[in-house]
């Protein structure tokens, strides 16, 4: 809930201008956001909630939204498998879930870009793994163990100059 002088300065913007809100509806407003049930962070019924993390892994980012369902993985809306083609990226997509012991069970909606296409799996896996968290705390024991919680700080290292790469000096000549 909003604190009472922040309310009191709303009411006050509110009340002198020409076709401002009254403070009923500006109340109302306050109050519907608050008990949005996408939002509430309260414990009570998953059915019909969902949960949202972030992945990332190197350039890319996955924004993951879970819900409680019969095990249906889509990412930039199209199933998973049809997105991810090579059998071992499907893999690392789903082995958050396999750590947990619960590879069926949670719908899981994903939109996902930038970088490769091992990147954004390997983001995937993080976003999941972080929601997965986020639905049942008792899971990160196992997450952590598997290292899906944590995320991964390499990236492509930058090009200095004087050089042909990151590292790589131009070729040496003795004569």
């Amino acid at each position: 809930m909003q604190s009472p002088k922040k309310m009191k300065s709303i009411s006050k913007k509110a009340k002198g201008k020409p076709g401002s809100k009254p403070k009923k509806e500006i109340l109302a407003r306050i109050v519907e956001k608050e008990t949005d049930p996408k939002m509430s962070k309260g414990k009570g019924s998953r059915k019909g909630r969902y949960f949202y993390a972030v992945g990332r892994r190197k350039e890319a980012v996955a924004c993951v939204k879970l819900r409680v369902g019969k095990g249906q993985i889509t990412v930039n809306d199209k199933d998973y498998p049809k997105y991810f083609l090579e059998s071992r990226l499907q893999k690392i997509v789903c082995e958050a879930q396999n750590c947990v012991g619960r590879p069926e069970g949670f719908d899981l909606e994903v939109k996902v870009k930038g970088g490769g296409v091992k990147g954004q799996a390997e983001a995937v896996r993080h976003g999941i793994a972080r929601a997965l968290f986020l639905f049942e705390p008792n899971f990160r024991k196992r997450l952590k163990r598997a290292g899906f919680l944590k995320r991964d700080p390499r990236k492509k290292e930058r090009k200095k100059y004087g050089l042909k790469g990151a590292r790589r000096a131009p070729q040496f000549s003795k004569r």
